[in-house]
């Protein structure tokens, strides 16, 4: 019993180490730290917690129905304290560290998945059309139970995404959730390297309406969309489509929206200890000042939220649609003493009016239900009032 008090102990101050090095306190990591930020009364609160939560472990090693695994138990606490920030933060065991910075570079096949967590578990943002995930029907706000019969609430979310990425030729096997469903679905794709989807180009309204769909926001495709709009002319009235568009590079967010927007400020960039950065708008970008419409819905993640928020809060346009997902953060990855890691947010992104995009995301200016879909993709003559309520905005607007 003694040894087993000793690991104890041990397992209360590791976990205390842990959590310190989360909250951020300077003198266990020597970053980002509270020492001189904040005042003495929320260190002591700090400490306060701390104890409640040794005297919560003793009440289970002494009182729970078996012996606990307090090892498991301290990482489900410090797994739990982690996704209670954020979606993007993460605790990684050790092993679970090792095997993320080990991933070979060369396994980059995936099934066309964007995923995040919601309420704990891999959640489907958006699907990359042509790919595996799409060819089996799966769509945005699909929950992934398991993944290789894993559950993904146990798995931190960068964990999560390396288990359904890997080899080409090789398969995963989704247990999904879908909405209206009771039993989940299970469902084997195989990993392959997927193209990015073509940019969508069509006009309507005799041609004075310019129709853009991204799909992805990479550095190519922004240019893509440059030079389209300078072919179109400046009075081309434009409607981009950013419905189930993702991108990981904030900065092509901002460089779309700086397309349409000739001063102002597009966005900021702030943290506890991350330096304040203000995006302007910079002229020297600008095409058009001709009318935009820009459609989102829940599969509009990441950079074009950055496009969407800014036209509207600036009153450049119309945003319809649903409200987007939410996500526009810095991370930083923290390599901690027992070998286990800290993926940490450092730094959330916030619109012109002040809001943060992962707390708020973007809600349109016109809300517009999406149809429903019963898994067959619908064409845009086939029931898209969102579309359709765009193009009669614009229509209505001299270019």
């Amino acid at each position: 019993m003694v040894c087993v008090s000793r690991f104890f102990e041990r397992a209360v101050f590791a976990v205390a180490v842990v959590i310190f090095a989360g909250l951020g306190v300077s003198y266990v990591l020597g970053e980002f730290g509270w020492i001189g930020v904040h005042a003495g009364d929320e260190q002591n609160a700090a400490y306060k917690q701390m104890q409640v939560y040794a005297e919560v472990l003793r009440k289970i090693q002494n009182y729970y129905v078996t012996p606990p695994d307090i090892p498991a138990v301290t990482t489900g606490a410090l797994q739990g304290l982690l996704d209670s920030l954020d979606p993007d933060s993460s605790y990684l065991t050790p092993a679970e560290y090792k095997t993320y910075k080990d991933r070979p570079a060369t396994e980059n096949a995936q099934v066309g998945l964007t995923i995040s967590k919601r309420f704990g578990y891999a959640t489907v943002v958006n699907v990359l059309p042509g790919s595996p995930a799409d060819v089996e029907h799966m769509r945005d706000g699909d929950v992934i139970d398991l993944i290789d019969g894993q559950s993904t609430h146990d798995l931190p979310l960068a964990i999560a995404r390396f288990m359904i990425n890997g080899k080409p030729g090789t398969t995963v096997t989704l247990s999904v959730v879908r909405p209206f469903k009771p039993d989940p679905d299970k469902t084997t794709l195989t990993r392959t390297v997927v193209a990015a989807p073509a940019l969508g180009e069509q006009f309507y309204e005799n041609a004075s309406i310019l129709y853009l769909k991204p799909g992805i926001l990479t550095a190519a495709r922004v240019d893509d969309i440059a030079t389209r709009i300078k072919g179109a002319g400046k009075n081309k009235k434009i409607l981009l489509d950013l419905r189930d568009t993702t991108g990981d590079d904030s900065h092509q967010g901002l460089r779309l929206a700086n397309f349409f927007i000739k001063q102002g400020t597009l966005a900021s960039l702030e943290g506890q200890k991350y330096p304040l950065q203000t995006f302007s708008a910079d002229p020297s970008l600008f095409l058009t000042d001709a009318p935009v419409a820009v459609l989102v819905n829940r599969g509009t993640y990441g950079a074009p939220e950055l496009t969407a928020a800014a036209i509207e809060d600036l009153k450049r346009g119309d945003v319809v649609g649903e409200r987007t997902f939410g996500e526009g953060t810095v991370q930083k990855t923290i390599d901690l003493p027992d070998g286990a890691g800290l993926m940490l947010t450092v730094a959330k992104y916030e619109d012109p009016n002040g809001k943060k995009i992962e707390d708020d995301a973007v809600t349109p200016s016109v809300v517009v239900a999406s149809p429903q879909d019963d898994g067959e993709p619908l064409p845009p003559s086939n029931g898209d009032a969102p579309l359709t309520q765009a193009l009669q905005l614009l229509k209505a607007k001299s270019s």
